[in-house]
Protein backbone atom coordinates (compact mmCIF):
# COMPACT_ATOMS: atom_id res chain seq x y z
CA UNK A 1 0.00 0.00 0.00
CA UNK A 2 1.39 3.44 -1.14
CA UNK A 3 0.88 5.97 1.57
CA UNK A 4 0.68 9.82 1.19
CA UNK A 5 1.33 12.38 4.01
CA UNK A 6 0.69 16.18 4.15
CA UNK A 7 2.80 17.65 7.15
CA UNK A 8 3.16 20.60 8.38
CA UNK A 9 6.05 21.51 10.50
CA UNK A 10 7.85 23.89 12.70
CA UNK A 11 11.34 23.71 11.80
CA UNK A 12 13.09 25.63 14.21
CA UNK A 13 14.98 22.83 16.24
CA UNK A 14 15.08 20.30 13.35
CA UNK A 15 18.05 20.43 11.27
CA UNK A 16 15.79 20.12 8.43
CA UNK A 17 13.36 17.58 6.98
CA UNK A 18 16.25 15.33 5.56
CA UNK A 19 17.82 12.52 7.65
CA UNK A 20 20.97 13.47 9.20
CA UNK A 21 23.76 11.18 10.65
CA UNK A 22 24.27 13.64 13.64
CA UNK A 23 20.84 15.80 14.58
CA UNK A 24 17.06 15.38 14.36
CA UNK A 25 15.20 15.55 11.39
CA UNK A 26 11.78 15.74 10.63
CA UNK A 27 12.36 13.09 8.64
CA UNK A 28 13.50 10.64 11.40
CA UNK A 29 11.02 11.95 14.05
CA UNK A 30 8.32 11.11 11.59
CA UNK A 31 9.83 7.44 10.59
CA UNK A 32 10.56 6.63 14.10
CA UNK A 33 6.93 7.35 14.85
CA UNK A 34 5.89 5.17 11.59
CA UNK A 35 7.91 2.36 13.06
CA UNK A 36 6.06 2.41 16.37
CA UNK A 37 2.69 2.67 15.32
CA UNK A 38 3.38 -0.17 12.01
CA UNK A 39 5.74 -1.91 13.60
CA UNK A 40 8.25 -2.25 11.06
CA UNK A 41 11.19 0.29 9.60
CA UNK A 42 9.33 2.50 7.05
CA UNK A 43 11.29 5.44 4.63
CA UNK A 44 9.73 8.42 3.92
CA UNK A 45 10.06 9.72 0.58
CA UNK A 46 9.90 13.41 0.71
CA UNK A 47 8.85 16.06 -2.21
CA UNK A 48 12.20 18.01 -1.36
CA UNK A 49 14.43 18.92 1.32
CA UNK A 50 13.97 21.54 3.25
CA UNK A 51 16.64 23.29 5.31
CA UNK A 52 17.58 23.85 9.11
CA UNK A 53 15.11 26.14 10.81
CA UNK A 54 12.91 26.22 7.49
CA UNK A 55 9.15 25.43 7.93
CA UNK A 56 6.44 23.80 6.22
CA UNK A 57 2.51 23.76 5.93
CA UNK A 58 2.02 21.19 3.12
CA UNK A 59 5.40 19.03 3.20
CA UNK A 60 4.71 15.68 0.93
CA UNK A 61 6.02 12.42 1.23
CA UNK A 62 4.76 8.66 1.02
CA UNK A 63 5.77 5.61 1.86
CA UNK A 64 4.86 1.71 0.74
CA UNK A 65 3.43 -0.40 3.43
CA UNK A 66 3.50 -4.34 3.13
CA UNK A 67 -0.30 -4.56 4.01
CA UNK A 68 -3.18 -2.51 4.35
CA UNK A 69 -3.59 0.66 6.45
CA UNK A 70 -6.48 2.12 8.53
CA UNK A 71 -5.77 5.82 7.19
CA UNK A 72 -7.66 7.08 9.94
CA UNK A 73 -5.72 5.04 12.82
CA UNK A 74 -2.86 6.55 11.41
CA UNK A 75 -3.11 9.87 11.03
CA UNK A 76 -4.28 9.76 14.82
CA UNK A 77 -1.83 8.03 15.87
CA UNK A 78 1.18 10.10 13.76
CA UNK A 79 -0.08 13.17 15.56
CA UNK A 80 -0.67 11.39 18.85
CA UNK A 81 3.13 10.32 19.06
CA UNK A 82 4.88 13.08 17.10
CA UNK A 83 6.23 15.93 18.75
CA UNK A 84 3.61 19.87 19.29
CA UNK A 85 6.08 20.87 16.47
CA UNK A 86 4.92 18.20 13.73
CA UNK A 87 1.44 17.60 12.69
CA UNK A 88 0.20 14.98 9.51
CA UNK A 89 -2.35 17.46 8.00
CA UNK A 90 -3.64 14.44 6.03
CA UNK A 91 -3.47 11.16 4.69
CA UNK A 92 -4.05 9.06 1.83
CA UNK A 93 -4.38 6.26 -0.10
CA UNK A 94 -2.16 6.92 -3.07
CA UNK A 95 -1.81 5.11 -6.35
CA UNK A 96 0.73 2.25 -6.45
CA UNK A 97 3.75 4.53 -8.55
CA UNK A 98 3.03 7.82 -7.09
CA UNK A 99 6.09 9.29 -5.95
CA UNK A 100 6.26 12.22 -3.98
CA UNK A 101 9.63 14.03 -5.10
CA UNK A 102 9.45 12.66 -9.11
CA UNK A 103 5.81 13.17 -9.63
CA UNK A 104 6.09 16.76 -8.19
CA UNK A 105 5.36 19.60 -10.65
CA UNK A 106 5.11 22.72 -8.70
CA UNK A 107 6.25 23.89 -5.04
CA UNK A 108 5.50 26.85 -3.67
CA UNK A 109 7.35 29.11 -1.07
CA UNK A 110 6.52 32.25 1.10
CA UNK A 111 9.00 34.08 2.98
CA UNK A 112 8.20 36.89 5.84
CA UNK A 113 9.98 39.86 6.77
CA UNK A 114 8.89 40.93 10.06
CA UNK A 115 10.29 44.94 8.47
CA UNK A 116 9.64 46.98 11.41
CA UNK A 117 12.22 49.10 13.63
CA UNK A 118 11.52 47.33 16.74
CA UNK A 119 12.05 43.46 16.79
CA UNK A 120 8.34 40.95 18.07
CA UNK A 121 8.47 38.27 20.00
CA UNK A 122 6.18 36.42 18.48
CA UNK A 123 7.21 36.44 14.87
CA UNK A 124 10.97 36.21 15.56
CA UNK A 125 11.26 32.29 15.09
CA UNK A 126 9.14 32.98 11.94
CA UNK A 127 10.56 35.71 10.19
CA UNK A 128 13.49 37.88 9.53
CA UNK A 129 13.61 41.03 11.06
CA UNK A 130 14.90 44.23 8.97
CA UNK A 131 14.51 47.02 11.13
CA UNK A 132 15.34 49.54 7.71
CA UNK A 133 12.85 50.95 5.64
CA UNK A 134 12.01 48.74 2.63
CA UNK A 135 11.36 50.15 -0.75
CA UNK A 136 8.88 47.97 -2.16
CA UNK A 137 8.22 49.26 -5.17
CA UNK A 138 11.42 48.69 -6.44
CA UNK A 139 11.70 45.12 -5.15
CA UNK A 140 8.31 44.49 -7.16
CA UNK A 141 10.12 45.93 -10.21
CA UNK A 142 13.09 43.69 -9.68
CA UNK A 143 11.09 40.50 -9.48
CA UNK A 144 9.58 40.78 -13.11
CA UNK A 145 12.53 39.07 -14.75
CA UNK A 146 12.07 35.87 -12.67
CA UNK A 147 9.38 34.18 -14.34
CA UNK A 148 9.46 32.04 -17.05
CA UNK A 149 12.82 29.46 -17.25
CA UNK A 150 16.50 30.77 -16.32
CA UNK A 151 19.48 29.60 -15.34
CA UNK A 152 19.85 30.31 -11.46
CA UNK A 153 22.76 29.80 -11.05
CA UNK A 154 23.63 33.43 -9.38
CA UNK A 155 21.17 32.11 -6.54
CA UNK A 156 22.43 28.56 -6.00
CA UNK A 157 24.02 27.69 -2.98
CA UNK A 158 27.49 25.80 -3.11
CA UNK A 159 27.33 22.06 -2.97
CA UNK A 160 23.99 21.75 -4.35
CA UNK A 161 23.41 18.76 -6.17
CA UNK A 162 21.13 19.44 -8.75
CA UNK A 163 22.23 18.29 -12.12
CA UNK A 164 21.84 21.82 -13.96
CA UNK A 165 20.71 25.26 -12.63
CA UNK A 166 17.61 26.02 -14.74
CA UNK A 167 14.18 26.34 -13.69
CA UNK A 168 10.77 27.36 -14.33
CA UNK A 169 9.30 30.19 -12.25
CA UNK A 170 5.51 30.70 -12.54
CA UNK A 171 4.74 32.95 -10.65
CA UNK A 172 6.28 35.10 -7.94
CA UNK A 173 4.37 38.48 -5.47
CA UNK A 174 5.95 40.68 -2.94
CA UNK A 175 3.22 42.34 -0.89
CA UNK A 176 2.83 44.12 2.64
CA UNK A 177 0.30 43.69 5.29
CA UNK A 178 1.31 46.01 8.51
CA UNK A 179 4.80 45.26 9.95
CA UNK A 180 5.34 41.96 7.91
CA UNK A 181 6.39 41.51 4.05
CA UNK A 182 5.42 38.32 2.42
CA UNK A 183 6.95 36.89 -0.68
CA UNK A 184 5.70 34.07 -2.75
CA UNK A 185 7.17 31.91 -5.49
CA UNK A 186 6.20 28.71 -7.48
CA UNK A 187 8.35 27.20 -9.56
CA UNK A 188 8.62 23.76 -10.86
CA UNK A 189 11.74 23.14 -8.37
CA UNK A 190 13.90 24.73 -6.68
CA UNK A 191 18.14 25.37 -6.26
CA UNK A 192 19.34 24.90 -2.43
CA UNK A 193 18.98 27.96 -1.03
CA UNK A 194 17.71 29.65 -4.11
CA UNK A 195 14.68 31.75 -2.35
CA UNK A 196 16.89 32.88 0.67
CA UNK A 197 19.88 34.01 -1.66
CA UNK A 198 16.92 35.80 -3.66
CA UNK A 199 15.30 37.44 -1.06
CA UNK A 200 19.18 38.50 0.44
CA UNK A 201 19.35 40.35 -2.61
CA UNK A 202 16.27 41.74 -3.50
CA UNK A 203 16.42 43.16 0.64
CA UNK A 204 19.53 45.49 -0.49
CA UNK A 205 17.79 46.80 -3.21
CA UNK A 206 14.73 47.49 -0.35
CA UNK A 207 17.57 49.29 1.54
CA UNK A 208 18.50 51.40 -1.99
CA UNK A 209 22.12 49.13 -1.83
CA UNK A 210 21.42 47.97 -5.37
CA UNK A 211 19.22 49.22 -8.18
CA UNK A 212 16.18 47.18 -9.21
CA UNK A 213 17.86 47.08 -12.80
CA UNK A 214 20.66 45.41 -11.50
CA UNK A 215 18.49 42.08 -10.56
CA UNK A 216 17.81 41.43 -14.25
CA UNK A 217 21.96 41.77 -15.07
CA UNK A 218 22.38 39.27 -11.74
CA UNK A 219 20.24 36.69 -13.32
CA UNK A 220 21.35 36.94 -16.44
CA UNK A 221 25.27 36.84 -14.74
CA UNK A 222 25.19 33.11 -13.59
CA UNK A 223 27.59 34.34 -10.62
CA UNK A 224 26.89 33.51 -7.08
CA UNK A 225 29.32 35.62 -5.54
CA UNK A 226 27.51 38.74 -7.41
CA UNK A 227 24.36 38.16 -5.69
CA UNK A 228 23.23 39.50 -2.16
CA UNK A 229 23.76 36.85 1.58
CA UNK A 230 21.59 34.28 2.25
CA UNK A 231 18.20 35.21 4.13
CA UNK A 232 18.09 33.72 7.00
CA UNK A 233 16.01 30.35 7.57
CA UNK A 234 13.21 31.25 10.05
CA UNK A 235 11.62 33.44 7.34
CA UNK A 236 10.74 30.75 4.74
CA UNK A 237 7.77 28.45 4.47
CA UNK A 238 7.20 25.39 2.35
CA UNK A 239 3.63 26.30 1.60
CA UNK A 240 2.14 23.58 -1.14
CA UNK A 241 3.00 20.83 -3.14
CA UNK A 242 0.99 20.38 -6.09
CA UNK A 243 1.17 17.34 -8.40
CA UNK A 244 -1.03 18.50 -11.76
CA UNK A 245 1.07 20.52 -14.25
CA UNK A 246 -0.09 24.31 -13.91
CA UNK A 247 -2.55 25.95 -15.86
CA UNK A 248 -0.53 28.34 -18.43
Amino acid sequence: MNVKLTIEYDGTDYCGWQAQPNGRSVQQTIEAALEQILGAKTRLNGSGRTDAGVHALGQVANFIHDGEVDLWRLQRGLNGVTPRDIAIRRVERARDNFDARRDARLRHYRYRIWNDPWPTAVERRYSWHVHEPLDLAAMQRALGCLEGDHDFASFQAAGCEAAHSVRRVYQNSLRRERELVYFDIEANAFLRHMVRNILGTLVQIGRGERTADSFAELLAAKDRTLAGPTAPPEGLFLMEVQYEEPKA
